[in-house]
């Protein structure tokens, strides 16, 4: 089954994080892909710019509004993710839990519906 490991993590703090520290925070995270890869768990990875490049398209009828970004007033912001293909929503969990991003965020976990689960 394939879960999406969406990462949250304070945009402001980050913002803050001296460039060597950066550097070794990357470090894990890449660390971690390798590790996923390794497992054959690995789909994909991306990171996302910041939510002020982020916005917010709605359509009600026939008129389209356009919210430019930050449009939530969160404390963590969704910064990336990564997808895997895993047993189960346990192997999920355990496999977020090993996410670097775990200890200065948030990882949710959820699991990407497979096309034969729609009504066709």
């Amino acid at each position: 089954m394939r879960y999406m490991l969406m990462l949250h993590a304070d945009e402001a703090a980050g913002r803050s994080i001296e460039p060597e520290d950066m550097v070794r925070f990357m470090g894990q995270m890449y660390a971690y892909q390798q590790a996923l890869e390794k497992a054959a768990a690995f789909v994909s990875s991306n990171a996302l710019v910041s939510s002020s490049e982020a916005s917010l398209v709605r359509v009600q009828g026939n008129e389209i509004s356009v919210l430019d970004g930050p449009y939530a007033d969160v404390r963590e912001q969704f910064g990336g993710y990564f997808i895997i293909d895993v047993a189960d929503t346990d192997e999920a969990n355990k496999w977020a839990a090993r996410c670097p991003a775990a200890t200065w965020g948030t990882v949710e976990v959820r699991r990407i519906r497979d096309s034969s689960e729609y009504a066709g």
